[in-house]
């Protein structure tokens, strides 16, 4: 792993190019959470190679970064922690944004108590809160920034045009947006921003919400509270669709020795200054991440794989359906 390394501004050591994600591991939206095997989960990253995890307040609702930092207890220095904020949530536990100044402050010191630190390595504005100026954000991100309480900052989903703004205030080291072989609307700007803004994109979704594991067949069914319920992609005939994508994605993988879900990790890292996120509940969830590394793909192999998506799905669906409400 340790060539397989990217440095991010304003942090000074480098993070592995495949970040721990742990949304999954904060239970909402996935069942519920099993927080023996998330420990494990943690431990086995680090073992593997993995010292960079991220998470945010909302998975779980503050579940998942307290797990996270009673896994990292006695091995805080080994891992390079990123969070986020900007998303607050009701009694009932639907998210809304809220990136006001007083929230962005709370929000730190309440991510500093769960994660047990005195300071956060990367911390994201989880997405764009159109009743609250960026400016006024990005300056209390600023202001935490010169405090020592965060070393690095970043955005999620947002556009080029907020990006522009945020970065008129405060530093910008990274941009968190989708993206894997079937969800691409990162390449026509974000990505071409990063490179030209040195920031580093780190890719959520990279395996397509399982997806790209290639463990799914047309069997496969979700319960009402897993979150593929709620996404078109997961639902019949696009479903059909995307899996024989799939079908033909393995044959590519094969040539090489590999499986799909290595093939679809190494496609986000051979796209630029990307990491991308793997998501793990449970530790058997980490076997396979040095199969996504040490190699590239060719450029034939990514005519190919963009010749499969135009043949089976010629209209890729985005994940807009993920996008929180604005708060009332």
């Amino acid at each position: 792993m340790s060539t397989d390394t990217i440095s991010i501004k304003g942090i000074s050591r480098p993070v592995s190019r495949i970040a721990l994600g742990t949304w999954a591991i904060g239970g909402w939206m996935w069942g519920g959470p099993d927080d023996d095997n998330a420990i494990k989960t943690v431990h086995r990253a680090l073992d593997e190679g993995i010292n960079f995890i991220d998470t945010a307040p909302v998975y779980g609702f503050g579940h998942s970064e307290e797990v996270i930092g009673r896994a990292l207890e006695g091995r805080r220095d080994k891992a390079i922690v990123a969070t986020k904020l900007g998303l607050a949530w009701t009694d009932d536990h639907k998210p809304y944004r809220d990136s006001r100044a007083a929230r962005v402050r709370k929000e730190v010191e309440d991510s500093l108590r769960r994660l047990k630190t005195d300071h956060i390595d990367l911390e994201q504005v989880h997405w764009p809160d159109g009743k609250t100026p960026i400016e006024e954000t990005a300056r209390e991100l600023e202001k935490l920034h010169k405090e020592g309480k965060i070393l690095a900052l970043g955005v999620s989903n947002f556009s080029v045009q907020e990006m522009d703004i945020f970065r008129e205030i405060a530093p910008l080291s990274t941009i968190q947006p989708p993206y894997n072989i079937f969800e691409r609307a990162t390449e026509r700007e974000i990505l071409p921003y990063a490179k030209a803004h040195d920031a580093v994109v780190m890719a959520y979704g990279p395996l397509c919400r399982g997806l790209l594991a290639g463990k799914m067949t047309r069997e496969t069914t979700f319960p009402s509270d897993d979150l593929r319920s709620s996404d078109p992609k997961f639902q019949k005939p696009n479903f059909d669709h995307y899996l024989a994508a799939v079908e033909d994605l393995k044959q590519i993988a094969d040539r090489h020795g590999k499986s799909v879900l290595s093939l679809a990790i190494r496609w986000v890292l051979d796209q630029g200054p990307t990491v991308a996120l793997w998501g793990a509940r449970k530790p058997e969830q980490i076997d396979g991440v040095n199969d996504a590394l040490g190699w590239s793909l060719s450029d034939s192999d990514k005519t190919e794989i963009d010749a499969i998506l135009k043949r089976h799905v010629p209209q890729p669906i985005d994940p807009d359906f993920m996008a929180p409400p604005q708060r009332d």
